[in-house]
């Protein structure tokens, strides 16, 4: 079970049953947290917030003290972001750029493109030519490494370090690199290099990963000023009070930055600031019994906080008491200690925790999933059975 703060508590509990379910967010929780991932960074290292965690703009604009830019990855995001904290620095990547999209950011003055392909930089150059820019449009060449054996085998999800979509093959770093020195794009920059490998890991892991970027990039002979060792650091689902080792992995980067004087590091967490902040707040429709298990029906489900079936794990989660039952019939109520959550959709899958700790549980009661800050609402499938969507609350 994982508390929610006071202020989420209070706001949970006085919300009407026609306002649930409900996603409730403390930004001052994750002012907090932001503020304490920044002081334990060193200043050479910049911190970019990647927008496809949460790109709530109340979530934007409460990060914006706290972050260097924010990473985009899709046209959709850029003008997003955009119109939701104006003025401040936007890197664009992600596979699979159209020419409209690159249009569009080199519009919006976008200074650092994250060049996925040869493909990707042929247009960009092209674009960029008949954009004719003030300044040259910084580059940054994203590259699929590979990595000793093992050390992804704590990701949670791999982006790198064996066939994939993602980024350019090392093998071709020399045919790459070289249009951006010899003159071929006059109207490119090359700042550096990219690699965002996995997601997942923990403060050692990560390490180790930026470790191995920097001294490949640093070890191909091309002047580099930047280095982005992108994000995915670790939310444990299963143990929701542990947190990344914000402090070791900002002590290792400053070794790794002194050690590398010329260069600028870059990391773009994402779920690791926000998922945090946000719960998902809902109502118990029903408890039933099923073949010597106990089921609650909660109103929604994973049509709106999609994490759990997507990570296939039990969303951590407590329960808000109500005494109150307004109706003439019997309340449904729990025997055992342990109860799975499901949702109100016609699938098995629509499961939201497995055997959670919930002695007593009874309709009309109301239970707040935690850690729903990231990837939850933005990647769920909203429209399956037409159910109201959710409120949105932003406290603080």
């Amino acid at each position: 079970m994982t508390l929610p703060t006071a202020a989420v508590r209070d706001r949970v509990l006085s919300l009407s049953l026609t306002e649930l379910p409900a996603y409730v967010y403390d930004l001052a929780a994750l002012r907090d947290h932001a503020a304490h991932v920044r002081a334990a960074l060193p200043e050479r290292v910049e911190l970019y917030y990647a927008a496809k965690a949460n790109p709530e703009p109340r979530i934007l604009a409460a990060l914006g003290p706290y972050v260097d830019g924010y990473e985009v990855s899709s046209g959709g995001e850029l003008a997003h972001v955009a119109e939701a904290v104006p003025g401040r620095p936007l890197a664009f990547g992600g596979p699979g750029k159209t020419p409209d999209e690159i249009r569009a950011a080199l519009e919006h003055g976008v200074a650092r493109f994250h060049v996925e392909s040869e493909h990707d930089l042929r247009m960009l150059g092209e674009l960029a030519r008949r954009a004719a820019p003030a300044a040259p449009v910084g580059v940054l060449l994203r590259f699929n490494l590979a990595v000793a054996d093992g050390s992804l085998a704590g990701s949670s999800l791999a982006m790198g370090g064996r066939p994939t979509p993602f980024g350019l093959d090392p093998a071709r770093a020399p045919d790459v690199f070289r249009p951006l020195t010899d003159g071929t794009y006059p109207h490119l920059e090359l700042l550096g290099v990219h690699a965002h490998l996995a997601s997942g890991l923990d403060a050692p892991e990560q390490l180790s990963l930026a470790r191995s970027i920097v001294n490949w990039a640093t070890g191909l002979g091309v002047p580099l000023r930047e280095v982005n060792v992108g994000g995915g650091m670790a939310v444990d689902y299963t143990h929701p009070e542990t947190r990344f080792d914000w402090k070791t992995y900002g002590e290792g980067l400053a070794q790794l930055a002194d050690a590398h004087p010329e260069l600028t590091l870059r990391i773009e967490p994402g779920r690791a600031l926000t998922a945090y902040c946000g719960w998902y707040a809902t109502e118990v429709l029903d408890v039933k019994h099923s073949h010597g298990e106990e089921f609650a029906v909660v109103r929604g489900g994973t049509h709106h906080l999609r994490t759990p079936a997507t990570k296939g794990h039990d969303q951590p989660c407590s329960v808000l008491a109500v005494e109150e039952w307004p109706y003439p019939w019997p309340r449904p109520a729990a025997e055992g200690e342990h109860v799975s959550l499901a949702g109100q959709l016609c699938t098995p899958k629509d499961l939201l925790a497995r055997d959670a700790q919930a002695p007593g549980l009874r309709a009309g009661d109301r239970v707040a999933f935690a850690l729903a800050g990231a990837y939850a609402w933005n990647i769920s499938h909203h429209d399956f059975l037409m159910h109201p969507r959710p409120g949105f609350h932003f406290l603080g």
